[in-house]
């Protein structure tokens, strides 16, 4: 049995009834980013069209394209880029002011026995607390303003960043060790040229955990004590009951989370270009 052929050439494999391979001409990734693309299209207009004939409650889930329109509008006024750089400023400094401490200290930890004995209880005992309930006390001594916000945000990040690079040097094969030693690196040798980049993966998995983490805790640093930023106008909008406000930005907020994921995955794929995807 011949196999048939598509317009574009390409042949298509059939085996009675079933389809075994199908070739259309992409790659991998050129595929990944089509579904990317399309299903949040099938989502918007399945939304759309039960919207549309009242399937679902208007008043909660208003059409897309009303929602598209509102956010439009808030472009053309000015305030969804105050709103967004506002809350950027404070996510970047917030971030940063995790992040770089917690690789310093979790590589740390990993590398020297005396630092993990130092801060391990801390950390045991300070992790599981929740930020949020921190926040009264955050505010209490830095009152309310970026600074407030940017400290919930760095504590929030300090955590994964510091405990994953932590296990990413403790999880190094000890012979990476065994080599530095007979070629007589010195601890600040072995730091920097095996620890560092031996551990960087697991860095880079607690830095995209920071960092839907920073996305988690500004939106709530932001309901108190703001006015202005993406948490505060998703308060503002439901205490006037502005829904399509609302939605959008909690689709900018899922934009956020998406643009940072990918900056991450490209930072990552130039300095860790050895890990396999």
């Amino acid at each position: 049995m011949s196999s048939p052929m598509t317009e574009s050439g390409h042949a298509i494999k059939v085996v009675g009834t079933d389809v075994e391979k199908v070739k259309i001409g992409m790659t991998e990734n050129q595929r990944r980013r089509v579904l990317a693309v399309v299903s949040p299209i099938i989502l918007l207009v399945i939304w759309q069209f039960l919207s549309q004939f009242h399937l679902i409650d208007t008043r909660f889930f208003p059409t897309p394209t009303s929602i598209i329109a509102k956010g439009i509008s808030d472009i053309q006024t000015g305030q969804l880029q105050h709103d967004l750089v506002v809350s950027l400023y404070r996510i970047f400094w917030g971030f940063i002011g995790g992040a770089v401490p917690g690789v310093i200290i979790g590589v740390s930890m990993g590398l020297f026995p005396i630092v993990r004995a130092i801060f391990d209880p801390v950390v045991s005992a300070t992790y599981p607390i929740p930020k949020l309930a921190l926040l009264p006390l955050i505010m209490l001594i830095f009152g309310l303003g970026n600074l407030e916000k940017i400290m919930i945000i760095l504590l929030g990040v300090v955590f994964p960043v510091l405990i994953n690079s932590a296990a990413g040097v403790l999880n190094l094969e000890k012979a990476y060790m065994d080599v530095a030693k007979n070629f007589g690196a010195s601890r600040w040798n072995y730091y920097k040229t095996v620890a560092i980049p031996g551990s960087l993966p697991m860095i880079f998995t607690g830095l995209k955990l920071g960092s839907g983490m920073a996305l988690l805790l500004i939106v709530a640093a932001e309901m108190e004590g703001s006015t202005a930023g993406i948490g505060y106008r998703i308060w503002t909008s439901y205490d006037v009951f502005d829904i399509r406000d609302m939605f959008v930005y909690f689709i900018l907020m899922s934009l956020l989370g998406y643009i940072f994921s990918i900056i991450l995955d490209e930072i990552e794929a130039r300095v860790v270009p050895w890990k396999q995807k």
